[in-house]
């Protein structure tokens, strides 16, 4: 038996958490890497906005974002005013505005084939596969009504059944951040034709939008149609989208090419959160990723998802497509407050539990502060969603166009969608419930993928509680399962800060402390024993 350490994350893994350590809040971006461009964008945070943006006219910087939900201003500074800006007792904090992508150009197009095996791309890449049956999604299938090609993904996790009981998500509003949403008249509205657009927030130039049609990218409006379509492929039965008559706000904060910054995704997550009980915004989609690069805690974007989720917002998050390997979740899924979801496959035999498995590249954890993440999976390979053929995405992968209204695409960004829908769903049945109690239950409904000894399949790094459950999540009355030990208020405040269960030993497996030897794994086998009461959910405070 390898021997155990008491740091969080020992080997590889602490290595990692050391380098995060050089760009958390305390430490400062070097001056002298800002001197070699004429500007460079940052995050200036300090007591609030308008003393940041003080700083920085103080400084001489150009303001391009006032970023009030994460008391920041994002702005334009050379050397020199970064300079000032470190000097500043008033900023508190400096981060550079990284890139955030949904799906970005690269990759290679996989052909129209029978083979089920599905590419892997890096988190930031298009996850494009193809179908074994070619009728659901071959040129042709251009119409409405009776000839709209059928989803699977809805039956897969029990939302057929209830939509037949008239649980539809009428009623609640979701939110979904994405590069925006195609006019289609299955998204504008609900399965009794009414309309259910509430709002469309331009985050990229921070005004209302009022086209119809705001997504050029594609990757918007495939997720939005996982989560709320209400085309109905059989007289309404049932529908592709897992909420179908949820009502709707969309944020744009990527453009056409599925591009962002920090500063405009945290300028749409500040714009849901002042806009919240305007809309009556109840669960908050988030299906992108990017790299971790400091604590959980530290980083802006997962602050302004941390103030979402105080708020009272239900934030759904998928996990990246950069897996299968240990600690590649990324940012915002490694909040350990939200709903992190991994990614399935049917293997492309609905009616067949038998093959079903966690696709290639569904990221794991644990994350660097050691939690257990993806904290369940959903559907997520070979997705039927609404697309126009002339968004980016369709023109890079016609292949994977029906030539009508659907695409097929496979990513972690379409199983949180599921979830999210699933979500909205649970909160139609009981609006009482918190996000905390969201979480709960989908995680209690979750079942987890065993082998034939019954042991688990995969380890809980990689599939969390297991495949949600609709059925059993609107159902359920699970409570105080989820977010224990945590405390988002101190978080936020900077009072505590958290971390989970997972260690890494000296040979570098991972394993979850204080549950015996039996919780080891080191990254081929597994011998984790299921726990329905989630013990390793729970959280303690940091310790440096």
């Amino acid at each position: 038996m390898s021997k155990r350490t008491s740091s969080i994350l020992s080997g590889a893994a602490i290595g990692l958490a050391i380098s995060l350590l050089a760009i958390t809040s305390g430490a400062q971006p070097s001056a002298a890497s800002a001197e070699s461009a004429a500007t460079r964008s940052f995050l200036v945070q300090a007591a609030d906005a308008g003393a940041a943006a003080e700083a920085v006219i103080a400084a001489g910087g150009a303001i391009t974002h006032h970023l009030a939900v994460i008391d920041a201003v994002a702005a334009d500074l050379t050397g020199a005013q970064l300079e000032l800006l470190r000097r500043s007792a008033r900023v508190r904090a400096l981060h550079p505005n990284h890139l955030v992508e949904t799906a970005a150009k690269g990759g290679n197009k996989a052909a129209r084939s029978t083979t089920t095996e599905e590419p892997v791309y890096d988190d930031t890449t298009l996850v494009v596969l193809a179908t074994d049956d070619g009728s659901r999604t071959a040129p042709g299938n251009k119409s409405r009504g009776a000839n709209v090609p059928c989803a699977d993904y809805a039956s897969l996790v029990g939302a057929d059944l209830a939509h037949g009981a008239g649980i539809t998500g009428r009623g609640v509003t979701v939110a979904l951040l994405d590069s925006g949403i195609s006019g289609d008249t299955s998204l504008l509205k609900n399965t009794s034709s009414k309309g259910r657009l509430l709002a469309q927030y331009g985050a990229l130039t921070d005004e209302n939008l009022f086209s119809i049609s705001s997504d050029l990218n594609g990757h918007g409006t495939h997720v939005t149609s996982i989560a709320v379509n209400s085309h109905s492929c059989d007289s309404g039965a049932s529908f592709n989208g897992v909420a179908p008559d949820a009502d709707l706000v969309s944020v744009q904060a990527f453009d056409q090419n599925g591009q962002g910054t920090y500063a405009d995704v945290i300028r749409g997550l500040g714009w849901i959160v002042a806009n919240k009980e305007r809309y009556g915004i109840r669960v908050l989609n988030l299906s992108f990723s990017a790299p971790p690069r400091t604590y959980y805690w530290d980083d802006p974007l997962n602050q302004a998802v941390m103030k979402a989720w105080a708020a009272g917002i239900v934030v759904v998050t998928s996990a990246g497509n950069d897996g299968p390997g240990a600690m590649t979740v990324g940012v915002p899924g490694n909040v350990p407050y939200v709903i992190t979801v991994g990614a399935m496959t049917d293997g492309y035999t609905p009616g067949d539990r038998s093959d079903d498995r966690l696709t290639t590249f569904s990221a794991a954890g644990p994350t660097a502060e050691g939690f257990v993440k993806p904290d369940l999976v959903a559907p997520g390979g070979h997705m039927l969603g609404l697309m126009r053929w002339t968004s980016t995405i369709a023109g890079a992968h016609p292949e994977f166009h029906d030539g009508g209204a659907y695409f097929v695409m496979s990513g972690t960004s379409q199983a949180a969608a599921v979830v999210s829908g699933i979500a909205t769903l649970m909160l139609q049945v009981d609006p009482a419930l918190t996000p905390d109690d969201v979480k709960c239950r989908l995680m209690a409904a979750s079942r987890p993928a065993v082998d034939g000894e019954g042991k688990l399949a995969y380890s809980l790094f990689q599939q969390g509680a297991g495949l949600v459950d609709a059925v059993y999540a609107v159902k359920g009355g699970a409570a105080g399962c989820a977010n224990r030990g945590l405390d988002i208020h101190a978080d936020l405040a900077g009072e505590a800060h958290y971390m989970g269960r997972a260690r890494q030993d000296e040979e570098g497996d991972f394993y979850l402390e204080g549950l015996g030897e039996e919780y080891e794994w080191d990254g081929t086998t597994d011998a984790f024993v299921w726990n329905q009461a989630f013990v390793w959910n729970q959280a303690f405070v940091w310790n440096q």
